[in-house]
């Protein structure tokens, strides 16, 4: 499909990957550049670098990852033009309609071309994939792209309503896949195209609920069995490479934990102490006061409109070394501190907050082949025609058929309760499959 060569050349279809939100396909031409979000890449840097390298800005602010083109990246990166199928639903369809190397099969309602490409990369040169699509200007864009990703050889796209005017193809394909707004519509066409001489399979892509009932009551009407249908939901997960802590840094953070306890619990008695012996000396001061009424008031007119400032403790003693000062407490030294042995790393996931929900529900359905002609009424034996040859008719029994080995005659009512008895212990399976080869 794309370039198999280990490096990047002129005219290649490359991958960028940017962010995981912001991944750009590009087809590489001297000359052109292109303007990311932290910086200037110019296509003629990516030509003579091998795929999955890591490429600079031309200010070095920022990086891009060049890739090799997959499908799963492709649907990621594609321009959408219409709603697109992504890889959940893919890989579940390709399963249950058994694709494989070689196969053929119907795509109706190709879209952005995210289904085409998947099943191009399954069903390989061998294989062929015949795409239909209403929107001429959806249909010529995805022959565009086609063509330069080197699938047209396999992938035959039609501009065509199948709906109206069919598929056009008479047992060729193995399996059929619909996307349109009313598959009930096709079901029809899709069983001729269908191979006879095999299992042949269906599958319907459909958002509403409504839809899936007319296609379900669609594939009843026209002889499919085994119908199911499947929705599919992912969970992704974040992985990542994380230390684990040891018991021995568990028991460093306990201990860590209950020092500062302590040394907080301490503080709260010295506080305690402080605020009680402050107290017991203001109550003292307000003794003194009341024994001199006219020094206290004469004192309070003077201090009248002044700031009270706050009680400054005690100086203690002067100290020739000081220590550093203590840096603030915060959430930063509450982390566990480094363990004296090398912490062992292990992998851990992590579901995403967000994920993708409901895209459509998938309905499959099987067509079994005939094992018999239907079109013969039950009951009635079928006439055969005579030949030329008379000694091929049935000859009426001879007197020597009625004997037995023992040369008597055989009663006829003995011999046909006799047949009916070992006609009956046949299984039902068994005598219809024989009346189906005979006729």
């Amino acid at each position: 499909m794309w370039s198999d060569s280990r490096y990047i050349a002129a005219g290649d279809v490359v991958i960028l990957w940017m962010t995981r939100e912001d991944i750009q396909p590009i087809v590489v031409t001297p000359g052109k550049e292109l303007n990311g979000r932290y910086g200037v890449y110019r296509h003629s840097d990516l030509v003579g670098v091998s795929y999955g390298s890591k490429i600079s800005s031309r200010n070095g602010r920022g990086f891009i990852h060049a890739l090799r083109p997959t499908p799963e990246l492709w649907t990621l990166a594609l321009p959408h033009r219409t709603q697109i199928l992504y890889h959940a639903d893919i890989s579940y369809v390709t399963m249950w309609l058994g694709i494989k190397p070689g196969s053929v099969m119907i795509e109706a309602g190709t879209g952005s071309g995210s289904f085409s490409h998947s099943i191009a990369r399954t069903i390989g040169p061998t294989g062929k994939l015949f795409s239909f699509e209403f929107h001429e200007q959806r249909a010529n864009k995805a022959r565009e792209e086609f063509a330069r990703h080197g699938m047209d050889e396999f992938v035959m796209l039609q501009h065509r309503n199948v709906c109206k005017d069919g598929f056009g193809l008479q047992d060729e394909v193995d399996a059929v896949f619909l996307d349109l707004p009313a598959p009930w519509e096709a079901v029809a066409s899709a069983k001729q195209a269908l191979k006879k001489d095999r299992i042949g399979r269906i599958c319907c892509f459909s958002p509403c609920m409504e839809q899936v009932l007319r296609t379900v009551s669609a594939l009843n009407e026209l002889g499919f069995t085994g119908v199911t249908m499947h929705e599919t939901l992912t969970k992704p997960h974040d992985i990542c490479n994380t230390p684990m802590p040891t018991v021995e840094d568990a028991a460093i953070r306990l201990r860590d934990i209950e020092t500062r306890k302590e040394q907080r619990r301490l503080k709260q008695i010295e506080s305690a102490a402080r605020d009680k012996k402050r107290k017991r000396v203001e109550a003292n001061e307000e003794g003194q006061d009341n024994e001199s009424p006219k020094r206290t008031k004469m004192e309070s007119r003077a201090q009248d409109g002044e700031e009270s400032l706050p009680e400054l403790d005690p100086p203690g003693p002067l100290s020739t070394n000081p220590s550093p000062p203590q840096p603030k407490r915060g959430p930063q030294t509450c982390a566990v501190p480094p363990a004296a042995s090398e912490e062992e790393r292990y992998i851990v996931s992590k579901p995403f907050g967000e994920v993708r929900g409901h895209t459509s529900y998938l309905t499959f359905a099987m067509l079994v082949p005939s094992t018999c002609d239907t079109t013969q009424p039950k009951g009635q034996p079928t006439e055969v025609e005579p030949a030329g040859d008379e000694s091929n008719l049935p000859q009426e029994p001879t007197k020597s058929d009625t004997m037995d080995h023992h040369g008597s005659s055989l009663d006829p009512s003995e011999s046909s309760a006799t047949f009916d008895s070992l006609i009956a212990g046949i299984p039902e399976e068994v005598r219809s499959k024989v009346y189906c080869s005979d006729h």
